[in-house]
Order: C-alpha cells, then structure tokens, then sequence
C-alpha cells in the first residue's frame, strides 16, 4: 500500500510538471485561486496523516484519527464523510516519570509526500489566509487549547509554525469563522453555516520544540512540507473528552470571503 502511494505521488507530480510546461503556466500571473491543501473525506484522505500523543514518551492521553460516516455529525459540512480527531485529554503521566515529563498533549499532522523526483510540497506564497473547516465537539474547556501548526522546508526539522484556532459554535456545528489581518489580530464571526477558519499566514509564530522562537522569522511560504492540528490541554491546564471534526484545509485569499465579517474581538496569540 505505502508503495503504490509512492508511485501514484511520482507519477502525479510527472503528470502535473509535464502539463504546467505544456501550458507554459510560468509566463502567466500567478493564480490567487483558492487551493486545497489536503481533504479528509475517505480512508485514503486519513492516510495521508499521522498521529501522537504524550502516552508515546509516557503520558495517559489518547488519540484517534478516523473516517467519520455518521450522518448527524457531517450535517452541515456538505460532504457525507469528515475526519474525525477524538480522545481523551489526560495530564497525569505514568508514576515513574512523575516530574521527568509533561503530559497534555495530541495532534495530527500530515505525512511527508516523497517521490522518485523529490519530496512534494505546496507553494502558499500567492495566499493571504489558511482556511480550516472545522466542526468542534468535546469537553467545551478545551474549546481553547487547539492549535494549527505548519511546516516548511527549512534546515531545522523541529519549528513549527503555530497559530491557536479560535471557535464561536458551542452546539457542535460546523460553523465559518474568520481571523483577518487588522493589525493586530480581529476574530470575527460570518454569517454562513459552512466553516473556513481563515488564519493569515503573516500572523503565524515560529515555535521550536514547543516554545517560542525568539527572534521571529518570515515563513518560507513557498513550501510548505506539513499542515496539522495539535491539542495542548497541558499548556492550560484542562482535561477531558476531546473531538474535532476537519472536512478540508486550504489556502485562500480576500475576495474568497464573500460577505463582510459582523462582529469583532481580539484575541491573543498563544502556544
């Protein structure tokens, strides 16, 4: 299975190469349309990721990432099968490393894409925003403690580039929600029932090993290697049931925002 997912990446990365020479998509402007980063809506899709959890160095939390048919769940997402991001947010850690380690944490992130003709990455660089779909469920005292993280092709492999994602449903719709690049951040709240969790890419921190980066960077948005979404309760101090619904992720600009934002706050940055 992992092999044939090889040859089928090499053999589109060929297909694709060889129709943007054909079409000489270098001599024109570059596109601003909106572009899917990763969906998950099959078991092909939730293969694409990997998990983990602080119960991998001795930690009690867990972690799932599944295919998500229930119907009651998607309604409102306007596809049939969702990913589904769900476990238990634990803090305590096994006795014997009681004070060694710090339990609290879960995530996904998406695989590594190789190829016979390198690695695949996307170029971001002509998006403003990342746009997330998302459905929150769960314990709401850990509606606070999700973050979505990215990772570019730079020399160090542990940054990460991190941004909390902030909800406004509390009823465990899917729900649009916007972060737009007011100088400093605004959340606001659309009126639609269809979630884009915009974030723009300028407002991202870089983040090594979990803790802030002093001397902040510019993210190298041409390519990005990874996207996914962690839940850090230990950060905050909360435990419990967590479950997030993730239909697509993708990356967009202004004018795919189509009507104004209605409510206004500002929220913090956080790791």
């Amino acid at each position: 299975m992992a092999w044939a997912a090889y040859l089928n990446r090499s053999t589109k990365l060929l297909r694709d190469s060889s129709i943007k020479i054909l079409r000489m998509e270098g001599a024109d402007a570059p596109s601003r349309a909106p572009l899917t980063l990763f969906r998950l809506n099959s078991k092909q899709d939730i293969e694409q990721f990997a998990t983990g959890c602080d119960s991998d160095i001795g930690g009690t939390s867990t972690v799932h990432l599944d295919l998500d048919e229930h119907v009651e769940r998607n309604k409102g997402s306007g596809s049939t099968a969702t990913g589904r991001f769900w476990g238990e947010m634990r803090l305590d850690v096994r006795q014997e490393l009681q004070g060694r380690i710090r339990g609290g944490y879960a995530g996904f992130r998406s695989k590594p894409r190789t190829t016979l003709f390198g690695e695949i990455v996307d170029d971001v660089s002509n998006h403003q925003f990342l746009a997330l779909r998302l459905r929150l469920g769960g314990d709401p005292r850990l509606r606070n403690s999700y973050f979505v993280n990215l990772q570019t092709d730079g020399p160090i492999t542990t940054d990460l580039w991190q941004h909390r994602l902030y909800f406004q449903r509390n009823d465990g719709g899917w729900e649009d929600v916007f972060v737009c690049p007011i100088h400093t951040l605004t959340f606001v709240r659309a009126p639609t029932d269809r979630n884009a969790f915009k974030i723009p890419f300028e407002n991202f921190i870089l983040t090594n090993t979990g803790e802030l980066v002093q001397h902040q960077i510019a993210m190298m948005r041409e390519r990005v290697r990874t996207v996914g979404i962690s839940l850090l309760g230990g950060n905050s101090g909360v435990s419990g049931s967590y479950d997030l619904g993730i239909d697509s992720i993708r990356a967009v600009n202004e004018e795919d925002v189509t009507r104004p934002p209605s409510i206004e706050k500002d929220p913090s940055h956080g790791i």
